[in-house]
């Protein structure tokens, strides 16, 4: 049974060129009906893919080749242009530095806020509070607004939410890129029990080696078309041989 299904998937974004700066341009701009121009920019087309419950999936790719974007499809930050996704059971996601994070609420107030936002009680939250400090080592600041932590803090504190909200899937968009030595490894602990627990991993990332590591499978992505999909080191082998081309 898939845990995520995506069907012929593409997502368009509109680019506004030559935008006003001013409130005198602004007027100009509209006295001469000069309301700038605006580009297509199609960040996926026609993506298929699925992935199993309790399978452990990596998407590659260059930059800009449309990799976070199928991350916020399927956490319904954004919506499709085109295209079916469905996902079966509860997703927790960590997809950018501090996401889900309102600055100005101390690291305390978020962890609730985003506990609500996934469904869960004061109580339930309670209840996992001080796991989630002490995973994220930040008890220090805990009662400090979030503006103020470094991106390593708001990264640990990010993970360490998402890893205990009990979630049937997990995102994970380049977590350990951020962090010293003795978090990665205590993230990359996480990971190796969730797939003991039998639990769904959706990961990007742009270090081949941890994809290899830890994905059954991995596709890679090309300008946001699908250029390979299948086992992961039959599509790590594509990306570096037309890397290097």
């Amino acid at each position: 049974m898939a845990a995520i299904l995506l069907e012929g998937v593409s997502k368009r974004f509109t680019i506004q060129h030559e935008r006003s700066r001013s409130f005198q341009e602004l007027l100009v701009n509209f006295l001469h009906r000069k309301n700038g121009t605006t580009e297509e920019f199609w960040a996926l087309r026609d993506v298929s893919f699925a992935v199993e419950a309790g399978e452990t999936f990596g998407i590659i790719g260059p930059n800009g080749s449309g990799k976070s974007t199928i991350l916020k499809l399927v956490t319904r930050i954004l919506e499709p242009t085109t295209g079916r996704i469905s996902v079966d059971g509860k997703v927790a996601a960590l997809i950018e530095l501090g996401a889900g994070f309102h600055p100005d609420l101390t690291g305390r107030e978020n962890i609730y806020l985003l506990g609500s936002i996934m469904g869960f009680s004061t109580k339930q939250m309670r209840q996992r509070f001080d796991r989630i400090v002490q995973f994220a080592g930040v008890e220090q600041f805990i009662d400090t607004a979030v503006k103020h932590y470094s991106s390593g803090m708001a990264t640990r504190l990010g993970f360490a939410v998402a890893i205990n909200l009990d979630a049937d899937t997990l995102l994970i968009d380049e977590v350990l890129a951020v962090g010293d030595l003795q978090f990665q490894e205590k993230c990359l602990d996480t990971i190796e029990e969730f797939q003991r627990q039998g639990k769904t991993l959706l990961m990007v990332s742009h270090d081949l080696g941890l994809i290899s590591r830890f994905c059954h499978r991995a596709l890679l992505l090309q300008h946001g078309r699908i250029e390979s999909c299948g086992p992961t080191r039959e599509v790590v082998e594509h990306y570096t041989s037309v890397a290097v081309a």
